[in-house]
Order: C-alpha cells, then structure tokens, then sequence
C-alpha cells in the first residue's frame, strides 16, 4: 500500500452525459413558474437521496418519527432507572439482610415481617437528597442531559427534513404514504430518473442514471468497502494465543468514519468534494502528518470518554439482552453477519435492503456449514453435562409439583433456571447423528449467496483453517455482544497505535483512488467499477485491464460488483469498457454451455437436486440454484436422470453456463418487446417440473393485487442469475488461476482473449438483455447496517443442525 502514490494521480472524469460545467453554486437556472414550490436545483442532492431512500426503507414518515420518538423515551428510561436502582433502592431490605417489623393496629402478626416491595424503596425526600450528596451522579446526569438535548434537536430537525421528503413522495413522486410498502426501491428509483427531466434537480445533467444515485447515497460506503479489500484499515490484529483476530465494531466504524469523511479536521471538505491539498502529491508526508496528528487527539478523546462509554454499553446491553438471555439462551449461539462480513461481502454500489437480502439468503447454509464442525471430545463432554444436570433438574421440578413449598427454599428458583441454561447450552453441542453434509457442498452453496470467497478455502471445506476464516465473517451472537462492550477499550488503542502507522498510506489512498465525476462530486474510483482501470486479468478482464496489482481490486471485487449492479438495475446503459466485458462474458457463457448438461434436463432434476442440497420445497428460483449446484453429485454418483439415461458428466459451472445461455436465449426472442418479464428459458416446457407451481403463480399475476408478489418473485430469480454467475466466474477464476487444480475438471473452458465478439450480443444492451430484470422488493423496510439485523438472522437460525462427524458424510 506504500507505493500507492507511484503509479496514479487524483483524476477528474468528465460524464458521458454531460454538457453543462461545473460550479453549481455559482450558476442562475430559470425556474417556471409553474415550478415554484418544485424541487429544483437541490445543493445537496447526497442527504437528499439519502434521505429519501431511508424514508423508503423505513416505511414512511409516521414509522420513522415514532421511532426516534421512542429512542428519546428509551435514552431517558436507561438513565432515569439506573439512577432510581442506584440510589432509591434499599438492597438490605429486598435481600432480607435486614428485618423488617411492621406495627399497626389491625396488623395481622404473621405478617409484621413479611417484606414488601415498598419497604425497599425508599422514599422520594431521602432518594433525592442521595443523588444531590452524590457528585459524580450529578456529573453523569448533566452529561446524559446534555446528550438528550443533543439527541432532542437532531430529531426535531429530522422531523422537519423529512415532512419535506414526505411532500417530495406525494406532490412530486405521486406516491400517497399508505401505498408507499407496495413500491420497490427501483419504481421509487425510476421516478426519481423522470423527475429530473421535468424539474432538473441536478442542473449539472439533463438525465441523472441509476448509477448517479448509488453513487450519491453510497459515497462514502464504497470508501469504506474498498479500504477494506485492499487491507487498509487495521481491523485484523495479531494478538498471542489467540492468533489472527478480526475486530471492527460500531464503535470503531464511527472513528473511521468520523476522522475520514465528516467529522473536524477530515478529508472532506464537505458531503461530494475531497479537500483540494488532499489531491496533490506534493505535500503528502505534512498531510500524513497532519493525520496522524487528529487520528491521536481522536484516540486520547476516546480514551477520556471510555468509562461513560463503557459504563452506557453495559447498561445498554443488559436491558436488551437480559430477558431474550432468560427466556432463550441459545440465542448466545446463533450467528449473524459480522459488521467485518458486511463490509468483506459488499460489493461496490450495492445498497442496504439488497446487501441484507443476499446475506439473508445465504444465512441459512453457512449455518449449516459452520454447523458441520464439530468436537467429538466435547460431544461426549456436552452429552454427559447435560445427563448430570437434567438429573438434577427434573427431581427438582417432581419435587415442586408434588409440594409448591419447595420454590420458598432459598436458591431453588435460581437452581432451576441455571440447571436449565446448562442444559439448552450444551444441547446445541451435540450433534443430530442422522444427517448427512458435505462440506464442499454447503461452501459452494454459500458462495452462490455471497459471492466472495478466498482461494484457499477450495478443497479445503473440512479444515478448521476455513471454518475460522468464515466465523470471522459469521460470528456467535455472544462474540458480537461481547465485542461491542470491549469497543470502548479497544478502540483507543486502535487508533492510537495502528491507524496512526496508516496515515500516509490513508493519504495516498485517497488521492490515488478518487475521482471527480462531473455531476456527481468526488468519489471512489473503484465505485466506477472500471474494468480498464481496477480489472483483475485473473477475472475474466485479461486484454481489458491496464490496472497494475496496486490498482486491481482484490477477490474479482470490481467484475463481481459490475455483473450485480448490472442484473439489479438492468436499464443502466454501462460505459463502453463494461459493455466489452459484459459481451464477452456472454461470449464465453454461450460457448462453455456447448459442452454442459441441457438446461431442460437440469430443470428436471431439480426436485432430486434440492433434497440432495437439503433444502426445503422452495421456490422455482431455488430449485433452479440447487440444481445448478447439486448436479455434479448426480453425474458423479452415477444417478439416472428422468429420461432413465446416465447423466453425463459435468461441473457446477458448466450447469451454470447452461442455465445461464438458455435464460439469454430466452430473452434474445423478446428483443422487440421492451423491458419482458418471462422467467422461463425458452428450452424448458412451462409444465417442466421446477416451474409448474411457478407458473401458475407467474400466470396469475395480472392484476394489481398481485404486484408486490409478482415483484417477490421477479427480485429472487434476479438473485439466482446473480449466483449462477458467481459461481460460473469462481470457477473461471479457479482455472485461470490454478490450471493443475482445474484440470480434468473443465475441459471445455477457452480463454476469454481468444473469443470474438458475437454480433448476436450488443455491448449497448448490457447483461440486462439476458434475463428480466426485477426490481428487488419491499420487506417492509430494511435499516443500515449500524441498526443490525438479528431479529431476522434469528428467525433464519432455528432448531440444531447436523454435524460433521457425528453421521455419515460426503
């Protein structure tokens, strides 16, 4: 990362749409009369389409303001009863380690030292003259106080931002708020693409692209996404015994983020523009210092406030997790999405609602996966602690049926509850000895869903190396928790003594990696998803690229983020380096699917293929994936397919490519027809097997009441196109990079610089020509990655999964 300043300077891109200059502040529009209270000439078009993509997501104006509302009322109870069980609580009284005689006439004497909730709380005059004795509570609480009224106007001008949002949906969009969840983010998109000819809120362009607005809203994310995968952020630490550990958490994001993009004395000069001295290369080592000076005084910042930090993470944390810890302890053991995962697994431009969506879809089989390790010693060990204690804790429970006395018994209550965690513990420890898994199976299943994953993970599935590796990016619940109340320690340190080491690297970064786009303001280079400039030769981009290693994007990030931005927003005209690339990777899709299993016979398997993928009945998107990816354990193993013949034999990718050609075949005969919503592949009968429920459903969905199911159903096929082409471009990768391993594998597989364009495939259409493009749908909001979102991780994760070991295996 050092030598990032040798090889490129800060670059000014002029649109290919563009015709007017820059230096918006500086020009006069005419504005029609007509157009008066319009949305005209927006100075902040960056908090403008991120405010309206987040009043989208968050299910409009009355869901959002209830729930600051609520977040203000839920800042106040933490700290006004903390305060009351600090202060108004006798706790010799409520343990019983100080009687209590009760006298009064009528008192009954049974009951004069029986105690009462009341007899622990002290009264109002003597709990108010403890806090007020009580100096460092008084500081504590004017420092909350302070935070509250901080909290208190930033909401209030967020009521006001967004009731404009909310006039912008209804006058403007023509979107009323209560059919606001049928609308996609791509129709709230589109119209925001024809509002810009009528009312021209960027002067700088007379049509804003998909690719304007991503670029907008996601600025500084795609910064962050690509400081990660070139390694540049110190969130992996070598810590002894315990190894290579990667540690970021909400925390530690938002010093990075504070220090780089918004906060006093960033890069930034303001939301679109990097500081001018940031761009040349002149002055780099006083800038670097000049960083290393604020990254210090950020640190020493963090260092003061750690015990208030600390002291609110706790807090925080031990009224959230304390019932769900009661009531479900297993919970500790389920696993979600590392912030490190998200960032990891992002690609570029990829918006909150489809990031949680793909990695939703893969949550279920890298549960599975991680899963299928397990210990046999503490199999035995969990086995033989779970006998002992559900001993001990059904006596206990016989006992307290047969006589209720038994619960006054000091410690009895606690016994049981103890005895039951223990037990609920050690059962997820124990492995379901009936199933079977593949371990190299369930990583291509989970790479289908991600698309990201490191060479060395191939072939190495069973190894505890890769299941580390992947619990980096799929951590335990209890790991999560627990880093986050380690953050304010940690982050200090972090900052001090690592990311000060980066500065000057930081500063080459930036100004080697940004680029000013005309209309749009400086952004990430990679966010360009430019093959020529940051193409990897080892991802299908050879004879395209002229990136030097520095410059390519690690893990085929920028191929990968191309293909996925292309497939979700399939009008996007791509410039014309993608538009080669995309052509050729048809080329070569076409070519390799000559020697691949017909797509029809595919589809066909496709019941067979999805119970060998242990997944449940699921939708014709699904049943198409699992075939994909089950197919070379039938040609393998010999199976018969319907038509009673052998399979012939065959790879993940050659499925791929199959499916993939027959779905661009399809759409190759609805050229003339605009924007075709078929999701068959002209090859496969509408009665084939996968699709007879599908079509039904497809069928059906011609009238309004079906058009939030029919988007569901367009969004989840847009998906597996996604994955099939993930799969298919790991596997290219893999013979590219590693011939000796491809080998005997792929036998039909060309390079892509020996392929001709086809004039059958048109650069200017895109990959979007090659299947329907739907528009992912709305599930009810989904909040930014700093928000979580375990709640639906958890519900993903139910019951124990099979282990590896423990039955048979593949």
């Amino acid at each position: 990362m050092a030598n990032f300043e040798a090889y490129q300077e800060y670059q000014r891109i002029e649109d290919f749409e563009e015709d007017s200059p820059p230096g918006e502040e500086d020009l006069l529009v005419h504005v029609p009369e007509g157009l008066k209270d319009s949305w005209h000439h927006i100075k902040n078009l960056d908090n403008f389409f991120t405010r309206i993509y987040h009043f989208h997501q968050k299910n409009g104006f009355a869901c959002m303001m209830l729930s600051e509302f609520f977040e203000l009322v839920q800042f106040l109870f933490v700290v006004t009863f903390t305060t009351f069980l600090v202060n108004c609580v006798e706790y010799d009284i409520l343990f019983a380690n100080r009687a209590v005689n009760h006298t009064g006439t009528g008192q009954n004497p049974l009951d004069r030292n029986k105690v009462t909730l009341t007899d622990a709380i002290l009264p109002g005059q003597q709990c108010t003259q403890r806090i007020q004795e009580d100096s460092w509570i008084i500081f504590l609480l004017i420092m909350a106080a302070i935070f509250w009224v901080y909290r208190f106007v930033k909401v209030f001008c967020n009521v006001l931002s967004y009731w404009e949002i909310r006039q912008f949906y209804i006058k403007a969009l023509k979107i009323r708020m209560d059919e606001l969840c049928n609308f996609t983010w791509q129709e709230v998109q589109d119209r925001l693409i024809s509002l810009q000819k009528e009312q021209q809120m960027c002067i700088h362009k007379k049509e804003l692209t998909e690719l304007d607005i991503y670029h907008r809203i996601l600025r500084f994310k795609n910064y962050m996404v690509a400081m990660i995968n070139k390694s540049l952020l110190p969130v992996q630490l070598q810590l002894p015994l315990l190894g290579n550990v990667v540690f970021l958490t909400q925390g530690l994001k938002y010093n990075f983020e504070l220090i780089l993009f918004w906060g006093p004395g960033s890069l930034f000069q303001n939301k679109w523009n990097l500081h001018p001295k940031y761009k040349r290369s002149g002055n780099r080592l006083e800038l670097a210092q000049q960083l290393s000076r604020i990254i210090l005084l950020m640190g020493l910042t963090n260092l003061l406030l750690c015990p208030f930090i600390l002291v609110w993470q706790v807090l925080y944390a031990f009224f959230s997790y304390t019932e769900v810890i009661r009531r479900e302890p297993g919970s500790l053991g389920a696993r979600r999405w590392s912030l490190y995962g998200r960032f990891y697994l992002r690609h570029f431009n990829e918006l909150d609602h489809e990031l949680h969506g793909r990695l939703g879809r893969g949550y279920k089989p890298t549960s599975k996966y991680m899963n299928s390790f397990t210990s046999p010693l503490l199999t035995v060990f969990a086995k033989n602690v779970a006998f002992f204690s559900g001993s001990v804790l059904a006596v206990l429970i016989a006992l307290t049926v047969y006589d209720e006395d038994v619960l006054t018994v000091q410690h009895i209550l606690t016994a049981i509850t103890v005895l039951g965690v223990v037990i609920t513990i050690t059962r997820s420890f124990i492995p379901d000895e009936h199933m079977v898994w593949c371990p190299e199976q369930l990583l291509q299943c989970v790479l289908a869903h991600i698309h990201y994953m490191p060479d060395h993970w191939r072939g190495n599935a069973n190894k505890g190396e890769t299941r580390d590796e992947v619990a980096q990016l799929f951590q335990y619940k209890a790991v999560f928790i627990l880093e986050e109340l380690l953050s304010p320690i940690v982050t200090p340190f972090i900052l001090i003594f690592l990311l000060r080491n980066k500065s000057l690297e930081i500063i080459d970064f930036f100004r080697n990696f940004t680029v000013e786009v005309v209309g749009v303001g400086d952004i990430c280079s990679f966010a360009q998803m430019d093959i020529r400039r940051h193409g990897n030769p080892t991802w299908m981009s050879e004879g395209q690229t002229e990136a030097s290693v520095y410059q390519q994007a690690e893990n085929g990030k920028t191929e990968l983020s191309l293909m996925h931005f292309t497939i979700k927003n399939p009008r996007w005209q791509p410039p014309q380096d993608s538009s080669v690339f995309i052509s050729h990777l048809k080329e070569k899709v076409q070519h390799d699917a000559q020697g691949g299993p017909s797509a029809q016979l595919l589809l066909s398997e496709a019941p067979l293929c999805t119970s060998l993928q242990s997944h449940e009945s699921g939708t014709g998107p699904d049943n198409l994936l699992a075939s994909v990816l089950a197919h070379p354990i039938l040609t393998a193993s010999g199976l018969q397919g319907r038509e009673h013949g052998f399979i012939p034999p065959s790879t993940a990718a050659s499925a791929a490519a199959s499916v993939l050609a027959s779905l661009s075949t399809s759409q190759l005969a609805h050229v003339g027809r605009g924007r075709s919503h078929s999701l068959l592949p002209s090859s496969v009968h509408p009665e084939a097997t996968m699709y007879r429920s599908d079509r039904t459903i497809i069928d059906s969905m011609t009238n309004s009441d079906s058009h939030t199911r029919s988007n569901a159903l367009h969004s989840e096929f847009a998906s597996a196109e996604m994955s099939l082409h993930a799969i298919y471009m790991h596997e290219l990768h893999q013979q590219t990079s590693h011939p000796q391993r491809a080998s005997g594998q792929w036998q039909n597989l060309v390079p892509m610089r020996d392929l001709h364009t086809n004039t059958d495939y048109q650069a200017h259409s895109g990959l979007g020509s090659s299947i329907s493009m739907p528009t992912p749908v709305h599930l009810g909001g989904w909040q930014e990655e700093e928000e979580e979102g375990d709640e639906n991780d958890e519900e993903i994760n139910s019951g124990s999964t099979p282990k590896q070991g423990t039955g048979s295996s593949c």
